[in-house]
């Protein structure tokens, strides 16, 4: 492997998990119930489902922008000082002592993850970043992957993706990516499949036995390929 993507919001710092609460808050308070199963659909795409089920659900489209600011409001408390997921520094560190070129895949904005990347102090190990700024389909379409490799100059054969939702799975699936899923705490009742790795944290494997367990799963698959083949 010579290159790593990550996803951001909900894998390198869970924003999702504070937007859950907040909009299921926000939305209670106008009597509107929120599921973890109806909010995970925007998990690691855009919201318009989100948005569409607020303005299906409430009377006036007046409450609906009322909601949107009240919760952008609530959720800038609620955030507080960010912090990085388990193990992200590590990993980043890690990515760079093995020689592995670093990229960013985001369906959020330039100006949403950049601010966090440099208060955070982690702007510097990125080579490429990707947002929705850069393309025209967000997850779980493909292109943000198929840029964010085409500009680390690598093969997707030769790239492998971090991932904390299922749309961002499915398009990392779909840019040829291997992909590791990370869940958080709103996306770990989703049904994850296809993965080629999953942990519960970053913290608990080195990133050198990730590689090691991505390769030896792409041998068995080798192996697997060559002996239907014969």
């Amino acid at each position: 492997m010579k290159a790593v993507v990550f996803d951001f919001d909900g894998l390198i710092v869970d924003t999702e998990t504070v937007w859950y609460e907040t909009f299921k808050e926000v939305l209670n308070n106008h009597g509107l119930e929120l599921s973890v199963e109806q909010f995970a659909r925007v998990i690691g795409t855009d919201d318009a489902d989100l948005y569409s089920y607020i303005e299906k659900n409430l009377p006036s489209p007046v409450e609906s922008v009322v909601i949107k600011d009240e919760a952008h409001e609530l959720f800038t408390v609620k955030m507080g000082e960010p912090a990085l997921r388990d193990g992200v520094v590590d990993y980043l560190m890690e990515a760079k002592e093995l020689g592995l070129k670093i990229g960013l895949a985001s369906s959020s904005s330039r100006e949403w993850v950049e601010s966090y990347l440099k208060k955070l102090t982690i702007f510097p190990y990125f080579d490429v970043i990707r947002t929705r700024d850069d393309v025209s389909r967000v997850k779980p379409d493909p292109e943000l992957y198929v840029k964010a490799v085409e500009a680390l100059g690598v093969a997707v054969t030769d790239a492998f993706a971090f991932e904390d939702s299922l749309n961002g799975l499915k398009a990392a699936r779909a840019a040829g990516l291997n992909c590791v899923v990370v869940p958080n705490s709103v996306t770990a009742h989703l049904e994850f499949t296809g993965y080629c790795l999953k942990l519960s944290s970053m913290g608990d494997l080195r990133l050198k036995h990730v590689l090691n367990l991505i390769n030896q799963k792409e041998v068995e698959k080798g192996d697997a390929l060559e002996r239907i083949s014969n």
